[in-house]
């Protein structure tokens, strides 16, 4: 699973990329996608959509590309080949479908779609075409190489996995325009970005959950409103506890925890036969640098290196965009022709079929089965 993506590789075929919801004034968009692009290379930006006619005059003079009125227009246009949506996730929907049925490549953030059966129509509209969600966790060069350690046997026969998973959200202040995030039914509360963030690169290692137990509780059901002195209604679970059985049998368990005060952070251990693997994050683990632990035959937990070939963007390390670039430099190998490497709308199907199931076994009190399909 080692990449073979080169930084800045460019061979003259530049990638004509339109952004919806890319705004002047920051957000994940301008912050976080198009300088991922630039260090992927291979991409140019030529149209945008904004929130407004005012902002995408704005945005269009600040970044350099004109700006289009409705994601229909931005995908008709020929010199676009990829749409990359990056707005609200109970927007998706919206602009998603108008993109595929326009037949071009699409990039969506994650979460993809407010539950499993949205996720279902809109991976039925863009089948056929080049399809990317933003699952970047599954591009990290330390994901892919531990599954490489445990597929060549590091541990041995895998026992069993523990994730522990902890974000400041869901507890701490909001602001306004963060109302949403608090809503369960909106498909952008804790269990699907920072839990959905936190899993898919450990069953990329692992393999995917046969079957799922859940646990989940709304420990904070008011949270204060930033600066009003006010708080605001959260039916959102800031705590989440599952166990499952994954392939050959080992047993996953896995605690995500909201509000919590000490901040964010991310550990996964992998116990086997042979050996243990440990690997941390201070923060969220797709955008923040994992360091891994091992230890064979009885001896005590050492840091483990990488090998080179797996990081393209070794200048990145440290920096949020880290592993976008590494999702960036995997898009544009695929639209060239080359191998898939970056998660796509089926996968998002797949990942919203798990935590549907989550949210169903928290509620019935049953294990839910999920069927057996092959991961990216």
């Amino acid at each position: 699973m080692r990449s073979e993506e080169a930084p800045g590789d460019d061979d003259g075929r530049r990638i004509g990329v339109g952004v919806v919801g890319l705004s002047a004034s920051g957000g994940w968009g301008a912050g976080a996608h198009l300088p991922a692009m630039a260090e992927a290379g291979g991409f140019e930006l030529r149209g945008l959509v904004a929130g407004s006619e005012a902002s995408g005059r704005v945005a269009s003079q600040v970044h350099g590309a004109p700006k289009y009125a409705s994601v229909e227009q931005l995908a008709a246009a020929d010199d676009i080949d990829l749409v990359v949506v990056t707005v609200k996730t109970p927007r998706h929907r919206e602009l998603v479908l108008p993109a595929a049925a326009a037949g071009k490549p699409v990039f969506c953030e994650w979460p993809f779609a407010v539950d499993h059966r949205e996720a279902e129509e809109l991976a039925s509209a863009a089948a056929g075409l080049h399809t990317f969600v933003g699952l970047q966790g599954r591009s990290s060069p330390t994901f892919r190489w531990l599954a490489d350690l445990v597929a060549q046997g590091y541990v041995g026969t895998v026992l069993s996995a523990t994730v522990l998973s902890s974000a400041a959200e869901w507890g701490s202040p909001v602001s306004e325009r963060e109302l949403y995030l608090l809503d369960r039914d909106q498909g952008a509360a804790m269990l699907g970005i920072a839990f959905g963030h936190a899993i898919d690169p450990v069953l990329m290692v692992l393999g995917e959950l046969r079957d799922v137990v859940a646990t989940t509780a709304t420990r904070r059901p008011e949270i204060p409103l930033g600066g009003t002195g006010r708080v605001v209604p959260m039916t959102a679970a800031d705590q989440i506890a599952i166990s499952g059985s994954l392939p050959g049998g080992a047993v996953l368990s896995a605690h995500q925890r909201g509000g919590t005060a000490s901040g964010p952070g991310f550990s996964v251990t992998v116990d086997g036969t042979e050996g243990t693997l440990v690997a941390t994050a201070a923060d969220h683990p797709h955008i923040a640098p994992v360091t891994v632990r091992g230890a064979r035959g009885g001896l005590p937990l050492a840091t483990l290196t990488p090998p080179t070939g797996y990081d393209a963007f070794p200048g990145l390390a440290g920096s949020p965009i880290h592993t976008l670039a590494h999702a960036y430099a995997g898009i544009r190998e695929e639209l060239r022709g080359g191998a898939r490497l970056v998660p796509d709308f089926a996968h998002a199907v797949r990942r919203h079929r798990l935590l549907d199931a989550i949210s169903d076994s928290a509620a019935t009190g049953r294990r839910i089965a999920l069927p057996a399909e092959d991961g990216v």
